[in-house]
């Protein structure tokens, strides 16, 4: 028998699949599930690109020596070499109707597809922390203006955090569970309805900030430091590669799990046009309100603020609460779409009969409580791009596979039935696919010492690994793909 997107959902294991592959929330989308036109899917990727991290991009790219443009541009170009491997990798989201995990099963076994698929959940578990902490931080910050400062106390034993922040961040770690409960059309719902206020925001924030500092101020006319006479003559390439590699990084998790979205896209055409719409531009635009707000300050408050929630602080009266009332929904849709949905999907994979999709989303957001997220940016929230380069060196082999695996060996073709079969022509060698575990690993394995060295894990590695680290998401998608064609030669 085999699987159609009208029989499909409601089908038991009885009936071909595997109890310990298959549940509702794996089982490819049915025709009437397919209700995301292009619209929806460019709201979706506004929903996300829409957030504080965003909005700071830029900041690093400039201390680094770039021109406000420089950094904008980099943006721009690392966000348009990202859409490639989303949008063909999301192709099989919208053909098949199956999700992330289900599709790892083509390339690396029915056993095997868990450990890319848990990797991938768990990058994004520390986003998810990390996101829920900064839409905490605003909450924070608006009971502090509407009560003079009230809430603000010592801080506890152990957390290292006030009163008020331990209940503002669980209060909006609390919002999540709503969407959870309500599962991705609850989400795609939001999504939807933010993203023009989400733009409108951003547009009457730079328009605060010009007619506040009279023009942008001295930020935006500061030119490189890698031209003649610059502090960083000569040495453009050598921040520009990491620096495109980062931006590239950035949205490296979303380019291996688009297809947990793209099956409920309509159509190819709508995938297509929803992504290619919704994220270069919307990325590169927020980056430069994110510069050119910043450079205003420095005119305003006689210092540059790159961070929104400080600057909405200072802002006072009923433009903090806007501000930040726009923060806080600009952090919940990034972090439902980006960071819940992925790791859920990843987590009900690992045992499909006993862990649902919102199950899956109650252990990511539990997860995001247990890691303490104000204290891994005690040590990381300097790293940006350490922890942008560092997992991209994860997740580009992953994606290197996927595609060669899904385009160029099975020509988009895939038996759907049998991926949820322990036995079927997906299971490799009781379970694993020996070709797409190696070449994971081989991907990762020329950017480790780089990377041991950029966390400061060792003081000094040999030069070369440091330039190879510098194309990290790169090196790694082609050496893994490259290397998994090779091992399935003839293996179609």
């Amino acid at each position: 028998m085999s699987l159609t997107k009208e029989s499909v959902e409601g089908l038991a294991p009885a009936a071909g699949a595997d109890a310990d592959l298959w549940n509702e929330d794996l089982a490819p989308t049915t025709a009437a599930n397919r209700t995301w036109d292009w619209k929806a899917i460019a709201a979706l990727w506004v929903g996300m690109v829409v957030c504080v991290p965003t909005y700071m991009l830029s900041a690093g790219l400039v201390a680094s020596g770039m021109s406000w443009w420089q950094a904008v541009l980099t943006v721009l170009l690392g966000n348009a070499i990202v859409l490639i491997p989303m949008v063909l990798i999301g192709h099989a989201g919208a053909k098949h109707g199956i999700p992330f995990p289900v599709l790892l099963r083509s390339s690396f076994g029915t056993v095997g597809a868990k450990i890319p698929g848990l990797a991938r959940g768990l990058v994004a578990c520390g986003w998810f922390g990390i996101q829920t902490w900064v839409g905490g931080s605003a909450i924070y910050v608006i009971l502090n203006a509407l009560t003079d400062g009230g809430i603000a106390g010592t801080a506890l034993p152990v957390l290292g955090i006030d009163l008020g922040q331990l209940l503002s961040f669980l209060a909006f770690w609390a919002i999540h569970l709503f969407f959870i409960r309500h599962g991705t059309e609850s989400i795609r719902w939001l999504e939807t309805l933010a993203a023009p206020f989400l733009l409108l925001m951003g547009f009457v924030l730079l328009a605060w900030a010009y007619f506040a500092a009279g023009g942008f101020g001295e930020m935006l006319s500061t030119p490189s430091q890698f031209g003649p006479g610059g502090a960083k003559e000569g040495q453009f390439w050598a921040v520009f590669i990491p620096g495109l590699t980062g931006m590239v990084g950035f949205w490296a998790t979303m380019a291996l799990n688009i297809p947990d979205f793209t099956r409920y896209a309509k159509t190819q055409r709508d995938q297509f046009l929803g992504q290619a719409i919704g994220l270069p531009i919307p990325m590169a635009l927020f980056a430069f309100i994110g510069v050119a707000v910043t450079s205003a300050t420095v005119v305003i408050y006689g210092e540059a603020i790159w961070d929104p929630i400080q600057l909405s602080s200072r802002m006072g009266g009923f433009g903090v609460i806007v501000a930040l009332i726009a923060l806080v929904v600009a952090t919940l849709t990034t972090n439902l779409a980006a960071n819940v949905v992925a790791p859920s999907y990843g987590f009900s994979n690992l045992a499909p009969k006993q862990i649902s999709l919102r199950l899956g989303g109650y252990i990511t957001a539990g997860i995001g409580v247990a890691m303490f997220p104000w204290k891994l940016l005690e040590t990381a929230g300097n790293y940006l791009f350490v922890w942008l380069i560092g997992y991209s060196a994860l997740l580009g082999p992953i994606a290197g596979i996927l595609i060669a695996d899904y385009l160029l060996l099975r020509k988009t073709e895939l038996k759907v039935d049998e991926l949820f079969k322990a036995n079927g022509i997906y299971s490799g060698s009781n379970g694993w696919n020996v070709a797409g575990i190696i070449a994971m690993v081989a991907g990762i394995l020329p950017n480790l010492p780089g990377f041991l060295q950029a966390a400061g894990f060792v003081d000094s590695v040999p030069e070369i690994f440091n330039a190879i680290y510098g194309y990290a998401w790169f090196v790694g998608l082609i050496i893994g793909g490259g290397l998994y064609l090779i091992l399935m030669k003839g293996k179609r």
